[in-house]
């Protein structure tokens, strides 16, 4: 004859092994996450944005144009007069 189940035999079977089996699935996928997030996402420039991990650089444009190019040499060949 099978023993009738104890109160902590209730108390393993309905609250202990659910509990511990969705802990080790967080586990798992954060863990998951983690290697995830060291081996690759840091790389992903969209991940990065996302994040705030990179701050885009503002920079100034140099002036390579074709007006700069005949500014830059009009400002050469006229000094500026003292007067």
């Amino acid at each position: 004859m099978a023993s009738p189940l104890s109160f902590w035999d209730y108390t393993e079977l309905f609250f202990l092994r659910p509990l511990s089996a969705i802990v080790f699935v967080l586990f798992l996928i954060s863990s998951g996450w983690f290697v995830a997030w060291k081996l690759v996402l840091v790389h992903v420039p969209l991940v990065q944005e996302v994040f705030g991990l990179r701050k885009k650089p503002v920079r100034v444009k140099p002036p390579i144009g074709r007006f700069s190019k005949i500014y830059s040499t009009l400002h050469a060949q006229n000094p500026p007069s003292t007067r």
